[in-house]
Order: structure tokens, then C-alpha cells, then sequence
């Protein structure tokens, strides 16, 4: 007989934080992919249960810092029966280079999915340089 498999899940990976924060709940890394085009750097993170309102994007000092909160009061008084992964915050950060437009980064989100758009400056394009 073969033996029985059980289904394994990857456990989400806490937030280290320097420092306090003042919202109630558990903070975790979000799973981001980050993959780069001859114009820019796209990245996307999922954020499960995350509404663009409760959604915060900062740059400050070359960091980029991103935010999700879940609405904790969805599951309040909630007794699951059988969980794959815990509910709460993500949060993340990014120290940017100076290879970045930093005015030029945009963000969208959907179900769940936040996509940023970091465009390269125009100096750090890549261009073909002409023989004379």
C-alpha cells in the first residue's frame, strides 16, 4: 500500500520590526517576484485580504515601504475548523537605488495582487553608442 501524503503549506514569515507599531495584529513578509525590463523594475506582492483602502505605499529617503492591513474584524469570534495560513498585516521594504525614478513609480492593485512599476532613470538606460 502507499503511503498517505500530507498536503504542506508554507508557513508566512513574520516581520522583523525595528521598532514599535501601533496597529493591533501579527505583521508578515508578503511572497513578492520582482523582475526587471530594459525600462524598469516591475515587482508583485500578494497581499490576501487586503483592500486598496487599507493599502499604504511610502518613499521616503530612497526606502520604499508598503502596508496592507487585513480587516481583523472579519474574524472576530470566527473558531476555524481547519487553517492554512494565519491571518494578519503584511508589510515590507525596499531601499532603492539611484537607478530609480523615484517620481515616476506607480501602483495598482488587484484582488489581492499589488503591482508596482519602478521605471529606471534615464541614465541608467541601456543605449547604443555610435562609432564615429
Amino acid at each position: 500500500m502507499s503511503e498517505e501524503k500530507k498536503l504542506t503549506t508554507p508557513e508566512k514569515k513574520p516581520q522583523e520590526v525595528n521598532g514599535e507599531r501601533t496597529s493591533p495584529g501579527h505583521f508578515y513578509v508578503p511572497d513578492t517576484d520582482i523582475y526587471e525590463t530594459e525600462m524598469m523594475l516591475v515587482l508583485t506582492m500578494d497581499l490576501p485580504g487586503v483592500e486598496k483602502e487599507n493599502l499604504e505605499i511610502n518613499l521616503e529617503k530612497d526606502i520604499l515601504s508598503i502596508e496592507g492591513r487585513v480587516a481583523l474584524a472579519d474574524y472576530d469570534g470566527l473558531e476555524p475548523v481547519y487553517t492554512e495560513y494565519n491571518v494578519g498585516h503584511f508589510a515590507r521594504t525596499f531601499r532603492l537605488s539611484k537607478k530609480i525614478d523615484q517620481e515616476g513609480i506607480t501602483a495598482h492593485v488587484d484582488d489581492g495582487v499589488l503591482t508596482l512599476h519602478l521605471h529606471k532613470t534615464r541614465e541608467s538606460l541601456p543605449r547604443r553608442i555610435t562609432i564615429s
